[in-house]
């Protein structure tokens, strides 16, 4: 089995989402995240919650808005899109109030449950 399969047999499960799994492990990586930076402050932490958090919310995006693309597009528009949304809800957090650990964990809760959300929309709209 060579890489591009394996990648599309795991996009397939993220976007699919059972029992909202996916939602559910973004949600716990973000708490995961808010724990690094106020308490342990590990790089290794940082850097595999960073890559766990992109990936699933990165495919939930690409996915509802890049659905008819190839998978390669999909991918880098739906992470592009992500890094986009994280900076625009942020932005919006630093112009209402200073953006500090708790708000930072506010923000990435905010685009993961946006991110999930969409999914389930165009999820839903091609089931019908």
């Amino acid at each position: 089995m060579d890489l591009s399969s394996r990648f599309d047999r795991i996009e397939e499960l993220i976007v699919r989402d059972e029992r909202c799994a996916f939602t559910l492990a973004s949600l716990v990586i973000v708490c995961t995240i808010f724990a690094n930076l106020s308490e342990v402050q590990s790089p290794v932490i940082g850097a595999i919650t960073f890559f766990f958090y992109f990936s699933i919310n990165g495919v939930f995006l690409g996915h509802a808005f890049f659905e008819k693309e190839t998978a390669f597009f999909r991918r880098t528009f739906g992470f592009l899109l992500l890094i986009m949304l994280l900076s625009f809800v942020g932005w919006l957090a630093v112009v209402i109030y200073n953006l500090d650990v708790i708000r930072l964990t506010l923000v990435l809760l905010m685009v993961a449950t946006l991110s999930s959300l969409l999914n389930r929309r165009v999820k839903s709209k091609n089931a019908t």
